[in-house]
């Protein structure tokens, strides 16, 4: 089997500023909620069998007690953020299994779902759906791969090397070398994404960088790096604390909670409300189609038995 792990705040974000304005009949804008389900659907109809699609209830996190820069969400648009809990009742009705972050992030959500996914012995591949440089921590060669579905592009071990210029076990140390404007953190002075990947393509992690530039078994240019590290060390780890996603956020079940089974009951009410109650008949059908595929195959499977 193989599953796939959406980043449903992103899709999200994208969907509202990719799709035109829409209302449901309550008055309230629900465009971006129906892109994701329309995108979650399409994944679906491509034969996507074991989803989990993560959110962010809240915006803050506890990386926000960690750094008061940290992104809180106050340039959100209301009539964005207003649909982040409609979606999650959306895409619960459609039958996904849906991981609502409230102390932690979408973000470590994945990274959970994808450490219990790589520990099951029968999942094939797992598909982090995200074009997030945080996530690339998260893939290991041969059965966990970053995936932008938008570009279809996706990484292994190797293209996280080659697009970041480290390994993925060192993105939380490039992060907080280097920083992230998106999350709210600036990495250390001087530091840039050339000068960190070069250090951490030798080093690895941070704790393995001298402080000494002349002990550096690396050149990169400006020579007051080594210095700014030296005296900011303690930060960079920091930052990159913020940077490591956590793999072991309680309540995430197994993969097979994870299968698409079908809608529930609710499937037509929230149709309806999303101004769009055509969809829930799409969803009936593709339930249908799944339940016939599946008892094809048990029947098969019977006939092979008897032979």
């Amino acid at each position: 089997m193989e599953v796939h792990l959406i980043d449903g705040t992103y899709e999200l974000f994208r969907h509202y500023f990719a799709v035109p304005k829409r209302q449901g009949p309550s008055g309230t804008e629900v465009a971006a909620v129906g892109g994701v389900l329309d995108s979650m659907l399409g994944l679906l109809e491509g034969g996507a069998t074991h989803v989990g699609v993560a959110t962010d209830r809240e915006i803050r996190s506890f990386r926000n007690a960690l750094y008061d820069g940290y992104k809180a969400g106050e340039d959100v648009e209301p009539e964005l953020l207003a649909q982040f809990p409609i979606l999650e009742t959306v895409l619960e009705a459609a039958g996904f299994a849906v991981f609502p972050m409230v102390e932690h992030e979408a973000d470590d959500a994945m990274a959970t779902a994808s450490a219990i996914a790589e520990r099951d012995e029968r999942v094939e591949k797992v598909w982090i759906c995200t074009p997030d440089k945080d996530l690339a921590q998260c893939v290991v060669d041969p059965r966990v791969v970053q995936f932008d579905r938008r570009q279809e592009l996706e990484y292994d071990e190797a293209g996280v090397m080659e697009k970041f210029g480290v390994r993925p076990e060192s993105i939380p140390d490039y992060l907080g070398l280097m920083g992230d404007s998106a999350d709210g953190f600036p990495g250390l002075p001087g530091w840039g994404a050339k000068s960190a990947s070069v250090v951490l393509a030798h080093y690895g992690h941070l704790e393995a960088i001298p402080d000494d530039v002349e002990e550096w078994a690396v050149k990169v240019r400006g020579a007051r790096l080594a210095e700014t590290l030296a005296a900011e060390r303690a930060t960079a780890v920091l930052f990159r604390r913020i940077a490591t996603l956590v793999r072991d956020v309680p309540g995430f079940g197994g993969v097979d909670d994870w299968e698409w089974r079908g809608p529930t009951e609710e499937i037509e009410k929230v149709c309806v409300a999303l101004g769009r109650p055509q969809v829930a008949e799409r969803v009936r059908k593709l339930a249908d189609a799944r339940a016939l595929r599946a008892q094809g195959l048990a029947e098969q499977r019977a006939r092979d038995a008897d032979e």
